[in-house]
């Protein structure tokens, strides 16, 4: 385990969604990065599971700004699902663009991904399946609102 862990997040696997209670993931963990392509990042969050034998074993690490920004991702949208539904297709073909976000100098666009073959069919499934995670999402939202709110980011 790796010995610049700062925060931990134990019994995770009692918390994580639909696999609240049978999840392999045991434990999340923020800290030093360990992974050698994360190095030149100060604070990396990390993944634990656990081995066949037992033992946990780090699964995924992530840099924190990677964390961010796969929320703002999410967030957005989460945002652009709510009125999707006044879209015939759930997306506008012509303008597949939802946002482009601006960020450390550049910009992140997000897109519906118009390359995928079976977008119509899989926006389709996605947009439900958004509705069907609805409570469990909607309860992360609100303690990460509670929690910006505190933090005066609002």
């Amino acid at each position: 385990m790796n010995k610049k862990i700062v925060m931990t997040a134990d019994g995770y696997d009692h918390i994580d969604g639909r696999n609240a209670y049978q999840s392999e993931i045991k434990k999340l963990t923020l800290g030093a990065p360990v992974l050698e392509e994360n190095k030149k990042m100060q604070i990396a969050a990390q993944i634990w599971k656990e081995s066949s034998d037992g033992q946990l074993k780090m699964d995924t690490e992530l840099p924190i700004h990677q964390i961010f920004d796969l929320m703002i991702f999410l967030s957005r949208t989460l945002l652009y699902f709510k009125e999707a539904y006044r879209l015939p297709l759930l997306y506008d073909p012509e303008k597949p663009t939802v946002e482009r976000v601006g960020i450390q100098g550049g910009v992140m666009p997000i897109a519906v991904c118009t390359e995928n073959p079976n977008i119509n069919e899989d926006i389709q499934a996605f947009s439900q399946a958004l509705n069907d995670l609805g409570e469990i999402n909607g309860e992360r939202l609100r303690v990460l609102t509670r929690i910006l709110e505190e933090m005066e980011y609002y």
